[in-house]
């Protein structure tokens, strides 16, 4: 209704009830009884219109009028009457009152589709914000276009949830969840649509092995990392034609510093003296590869072995000492030529059964291998997007979780879109480091939460307590997401099939499997 004749309509109905209470008063004086005892329904009528009429003017309020049908269907006359009966005693319980439209079945019925034309003659003048209570799109909806995958069904409207992470501030996510909840089906349902809607590249960290068989599948490449595995990486292996503004051969040197530190271990690392040391010794080991003379091979841990060995120096003598092990001691899975395509669109490296030494160092190949692979995609002009499952192991080094903290905090402008999977959310709060990696996250899928981690977030992340109620003691696929400042409750229901096999991880779909 045009706000200007709204509210002329509205003083109208005050001065029609002004004028009721002046004729009530008459009526009043003359009986002979107080003047001031008005009827109840007088006095309401009275306060509803002033409130209205203050809305209209000072509250940005709108005047609607509306047409409320409520339409019942039944297999039979007597079952209509019951329900129409059992409708209006619910609509009393909340001092609304449903009038029958008798005689105006058909149009009551033509005006409740969605055409758009309103045929029966009953209206209700109501506030916008009192309208809006019968509007069922009150939901917040997330669909965009371009390369937006899909994660989900809204779980209020029903609608698809079509989101773009690169379209962030920050594109770092998590997917946070108890044992069972889907953590693990819903970061492969998203890798498996960044498969298909993108040319962008996939790296998995997978200590557990459970993303093999998707990206087998894919026709990617599993690299086992594990002793007497086929599988090779070459600690060594060096890009000389990058073009950036850091040299490759001083940021190898730098990572060669750190695996060395990791390797003669102590509560004081490396001194500065066998620091400069393993510097010389890296250069010289890569002097003809940088001069493009000899024959081209990239070198081996084994060849920086044997050049400690070559200096003067006492302090070259101990880490080489501490290097054998590595090179020809039992140990040796690094020191072979990289014989896996490390360039494969999507690689699963997969850290499974090692131990305590050989899995620090693994860790921190692999992440000196997903430093090199964003850079050269960056280079490019193509996004990497990187799954870190199980993430509270490997944020049990310190060195390990200082560089995801890098990673969430710079290698996103490079185009690496990473991704942290985890259960224990107290693990994020462990130092102040760490929680950096959850205030830097802009996406993130909750899942089925513990009660404790719960509490954990409610305040961490500020969610309501009507929120909290969708990852509580909620099935797998069922959870919250949040995108930036958007907040949306989500279900994804996976039909059975091909893909839904290679997607779970749950002990009695693996067992029907194997059974069938």
């Amino acid at each position: 209704m045009d706000q200007t004749r709204a509210i002329k309509t509205i003083k109208g109905k005050v001065s029609d009830i002004d004028r009721m209470k002046v004729e009530e008063q008459k009526k009043a004086m003359r009986a002979g009884y107080d003047p001031d005892i008005l009827p109840p329904d007088l006095i309401t009528f009275s306060k509803d219109a002033a409130d209205l009429l203050a809305d209209l003017q000072s509250r940005n309020e709108r005047m609607l009028l509306l047409t409320f049908t409520v339409v019942n269907f039944a297999p039979s006359l007597e079952r209509l009457e019951n329900d129409v009966f059992t409708v209006s005693g619910i609509a009393q319980k909340y001092n609304c009152a449903l009038k029958r439209l008798d005689w105006q079945q058909e149009q009551a019925y033509v005006s409740s589709l969605a055409l758009g034309r309103n045929e029966v003659e009953v209206q209700r003048g109501m506030t916008a914000s009192s309208t809006a209570i019968f509007i069922p799109f009150i939901t917040r909806e997330l669909r965009m276009g371009g390369q937006a995958l899909y994660y989900g069904m809204n779980a209020l409207s029903h609608n698809v949830i079509m989101a773009d992470r690169k379209k962030l501030k920050s594109a770092n996510g998590m997917y946070l969840g108890s044992t069972g909840s889907g953590k693990s089906f819903a970061a492969k349902r998203e890798l498996i649509n960044v498969f298909l809607a993108t040319q962008d590249r996939i790296i998995v960290v997978d200590p557990m092995g459970e993303y093999a068989p998707l990206v087998k599948r894919l026709s990617g490449q599993v690299i086992d990392i594990v002793p007497d595995s086929p599988c090779h990486i070459n600690p060594m292996d060096i890009q000389l034609d990058l073009d950036g503004g850091d040299s490759p051969l001083s940021m190898k040197a730098d990572f060669l510093l750190s695996l060395c530190e990791l390797v003669v271990g102590g509560k004081e690392g490396l001194q500065p003296i066998e620091k400069t040391v393993i510097d010389r010794c890296v250069r010289q080991v890569y002097r003809e590869l940088a001069l493009g003379i000899g024959d081209g091979k990239m070198p081996l841990l084994q060849d920086l072995y044997e050049e400690l060995l070559k200096q003067p120096e006492p302090e070259a003598k101990r880490v080489a000492t501490a290097l054998e092990l590595y090179c020809t001691g039992s140990l040796n899975l690094f020191n072979h030529h990289t014989n896996v395509n490390l360039n494969s669109r999507v690689v699963c490296v997969v850290l499974k059964g090692m131990g305590e030494n050989l899995r620090k160092i693994a860790m921190h190949v692999t992440n000196e291998f997903v430093t090199e692979a964003v850079n050269t995609n960056s280079a490019a002009g193509a996004a990497t997007w990187c799954y870190f499952d199980e993430f509270h192991i490997l944020l049990r080094d310190p060195l390990t979780a200082s560089y995801f903290v890098a990673v969430w905090k710079m290698l996103r402008k490079k185009g690496c879109v990473p991704s942290a999977l985890t259960q224990n959310v107290k693990d994020l709060l462990a130092s102040r480091e760490i929680e950096n990696i959850l205030d830097n996250t802009d996406f993130m899928i909750l899942l089925s939460q513990a009660q404790s981690d719960r509490a954990i977030l409610a305040k961490q992340i500020g969610i309501s307590e009507h929120q909290l109620s969708y990852i509580t003691q909620s099935n797998s696929g069922k959870g919250l997401l949040f995108y930036g400042a958007v907040t949306i409750p989500f279900v994804d229901r996976f039909p059975k099939g091909e893909i839904y096999d290679l997607l779970t991880t749950r002990p009695e779909d693996l067992n029907h499997d194997a059974g069938a």
